[in-house]
């Protein structure tokens, strides 16, 4: 299998070819504005591309403080008295915790 590289068969006779093609078919005074606005489109496809790398370097940050919260001992962030439920009176001697 004989693979051949993108531009491999891009000899300048091809490019003059496809230039004067362009030519005819856009016309010299909208090449120009052509050029220009795919130069815009590439612009704001960089500027897009910066901004979700940006989104995933706070989501992978994000990730990982939640990871780490996650991994800590939860014991040693609960309160001391939440004040929710009833208190448990300690058992009384001789009469043990069942009640009967």
């Amino acid at each position: 299998m004989h693979i051949t590289p993108l531009l491999g068969w891009a000899s300048p006779e091809i490019i003059g070819i496809i230039v004067v093609g362009a030519l005819l078919l856009f016309g010299a005074d909208k090449l120009p504005k052509l050029a220009r606005s795919a130069g815009q489109a590439k612009k704001e496809f960089l500027v897009g591309q910066a901004e979700a790398d940006e989104a995933a370097i706070r989501a992978r940050e994000e990730a990982r403080m939640r990871a780490e919260t996650a991994a800590r001992d939860p014991m040693q962030n609960l309160p001391e008295n939440t004040g929710v439920g009833q208190q448990v009176p300690p058992p009384t001697p001789g009469e043990g915790t069942q009640s009967g």
